[in-house]
């Protein structure tokens, strides 16, 4: 009923929620309220959630990774089979293009990231056991007990509370999971819970494993992740949202992971300017405009020499911008945001290049803007030159020196990427060395000769960084294992007889599990 209220996911059953307050995703290019009505849970129901996965995680305690695999494996099939209602209402909820955005990229990552969580668990790799025989201690990684997600609006899928990376992660280490819905994106998440569901049910899981609730107040969702039931919390989004978050979770000894803003900066050296400038104004417009600047990785600050190099390139992308579709912004919230940035950057002294206003493009949207500063006036403010403007926008640097240049880098806050162009014949190395010492400090992933957007699901990636990109630069979002550790606690066994240790931690070793034995990294028996 397409103006009922929708109903909530409560241990392993659609539930009528007791909530007297309602919401209704936007359509961001119509600017219309669609027709699904939603509930905000009230705390009553928010702590049978709660309940239902306590119980379920001390159930689940022991159980071999393979079962959570099977889950993960199942469940990605059931988002397959769903495949045209997902990208159908993700696309009315976010004004995100079916293709190649939400079809052929993002979903695919979705299910992939899933099947990589499911090999994983299924290995035991990520529980990095290790073996001290002279002191008859050993040690591994467990799961710490239910984990709440909160996803963010720009990501439908693959960083959705019920789908995405988190979620991968927690329930690969053995977690029951209760996911907080985007107000964005609620039908799409429905679905998903609709997925899980029949997952659970077809590989034989507790139904209380994957849980869903759509809205919370800022109260409760305090309340949540601070509750003593709760191991730990993700959460990706507003900076000043997830602090408060994260304050209510560490008066509460609760560990919260974050996700929250970052700018991205990337430093082109002179060389590389005047090698190959149109090329690379084309792949910045390209990067800084993808989404329209709705990632988490989008150039949102770059450094360049001053003179006529790199007024000739500011002028060369302020007519890209221009020229450039004004694309659709997720929803009012982000225009605000943006347009809030952008203002709080020109007040502080950055001059406007192109754009500037709302409007431009189709529904809710904002024109392309670059703005531009000197270096001097940078480093007067950095913390306001360092401002998030989150949308299709980005702040350019004028620097007189390479030594200006790092001591731009040395001024930054922690960023989730921080890219270096230089020239292919060598000419740029001594200033990429002033430049990459401090920045490399300042960044998770540093590249070279690359723009930032775009997450490779890779056991090699980082997608975390100092505060404020994260809440702890020692753990990242993106990149299974590393990604699970977040959501496990180091258990130690000190002379435990030798039947009741884990099976990971015997000395037999049937499943050939890499295991740190003495000092010694092998899949051999002790």
């Amino acid at each position: 009923m397409a103006n009922s209220i929708q109903p909530i996911l409560l241990n392993g059953h659609w539930t009528s929620s007791k909530g007297t307050s309602v919401f209704q995703a936007v359509n961001p290019v119509t600017e219309e309220q669609l027709t699904g009505r939603f509930p905000v849970s009230p705390w009553e129901e928010i702590e049978t959630a709660i309940d239902a996965a306590a119980k379920v995680s001390r159930q689940m305690r022991g159980w071999p990774g393979s079962r959570f695999a099977d889950f993960l494996e199942c469940y990605a099939k059931e988002i397959e089979a769903r495949a045209e209602p997902l990208i159908e209402a993700a696309h009315a909820e976010t004004g995100l293009p079916v293709s190649p955005r939400l079809k052929d990229a993002e979903l695919p990552r979705t299910t992939s990231q899933l099947r990589q969580a499911a090999k994983a668990a299924r290995t035991d790799a990520w529980r990095n056991p290790v073996i001290d025989t002279a002191a008859g201690i050993r040690a591994m990684f467990g799961p710490i007990g239910p984990v709440v997600v909160f996803g963010p609006n720009n990501f439908p899928f693959a960083f959705n509370g019920i789908s995405g990376g988190d979620f991968a992660a927690a329930v690969a280490a053995g977690n029951p999971v209760i996911a907080k819905g985007h107000p964005c994106h609620p039908e799409t998440t429905r679905i998903f819970g609709d997925a899980a569901l029949t997952a659970i049910r077809e590989t034989g899981m507790p139904e209380a494993l994957v849980q869903l609730i759509y809205r919370t107040s800022h109260e409760d969702g305090a309340k949540l992740v601070s509750d003593h039931r709760i191991g730990a919390s993700g959460y990706t989004g507003a900076r000043h949202t997830g602090l408060k978050l994260k304050a209510a979770a560490d008066s509460a000894g609760k560990p919260m992971y974050l996700e929250l803003s970052s700018i991205n900066p990337v430093f082109f050296l002179t060389g590389a300017l005047r090698q190959r400038a149109a090329a690379l104004a084309d792949e910045f417009v390209g990067s800084c405009l993808m989404g329209t600047g709705q990632f988490c990785t989008s150039p949102g600050l770059v450094i360049l020499p001053a003179g006529e190099t790199g007024s000739a390139f500011v002028a060369a992308v302020a007519d890209r911008f221009g020229k450039a579709p004004v694309g659709t912004m997720l929803a009012e919230g982000v225009r605000e945001s943006f347009s809030t940035g952008i203002r709080t950057l020109i007040d502080a002294g950055a001059n406007l290049a192109t754009g500037g206003q709302a409007g431009g493009g189709t529904g809710i949207c904002f024109q392309n803007t670059l703005l531009t500063v000197s270096a001097k006036q940078f480093l007067t403010k950095p913390a306001v030159f360092q401002t998030e403007a989150f949308g299709n926008g980005s702040l350019f640097v004028l620097a007189d020196s390479a030594a200006q240049m790092a001591e731009i880098a040395e001024s930054l806050e922690g960023n989730l990427t921080g890219a270096i162009y230089s020239d292919t014949t060598g000419s740029d190395d001594a200033d990429y060395g002033t430049i990459e010492k401090p920045l490399r400090t300042k960044v998770g992933r540093l590249l070279n000769d690359k723009m930032p957007t775009g997450v490779a699901v890779s056991a090699a990636m980082n997608h975390g960084g100092p505060f404020p990109a994260t809440g702890h630069p020692g753990f990242t979002a993106v990149g299974i294992p590393a990604a699970m550790v977040r959501f496990g606690m180091l258990l130690s066994y000190d002379a435990i007889r030798p039947q009741r240790l884990p099976l990971v931690l015997q000395d037999k070793n049937p499943g050939g599990v890499w295991r740190k034995i003495d000092g010694e990294w092998s899949q051999k028996d002790v």
